[in-house]
């Protein structure tokens, strides 16, 4: 499978819903840039956003909202956030 900026804002999605945590992410994240299998013409915001999410599990890098909100931005996507009661 290709990496495109649509899988990897995904994961970066699943993340921010609490559905994948900051490890699998940084594994997932690790394990792509390896396996170098990424769109050709997007490779250089791919490298830039996987590199990012490669390092988020070290203390001095760590991943944010703003971070985030960064990424989503340079893989063509924007975040919104909504509230619910909970329950």
């Amino acid at each position: 499978m290709v990496v495109t900026k649509r899988i990897v804002a995904q994961q970066i999605f699943a993340y921010l819903n609490r559905k994948l945590p900051l490890e699998k992410l940084v594994d997932w994240s690790e394990t792509v840039t390896m396996e170098g299998n990424i769109a050709e013409k997007d490779m250089d915001v791919l490298m830039t956003v996987l590199g990012k999410l490669g390092l988020a599990d070290v203390r001095n890098f760590g991943l944010t909202w703003e971070d985030c909100q960064a990424m989503m931005n340079q893989l063509g996507y924007s975040l919104q956030v909504e509230m619910e009661a909970a329950a």
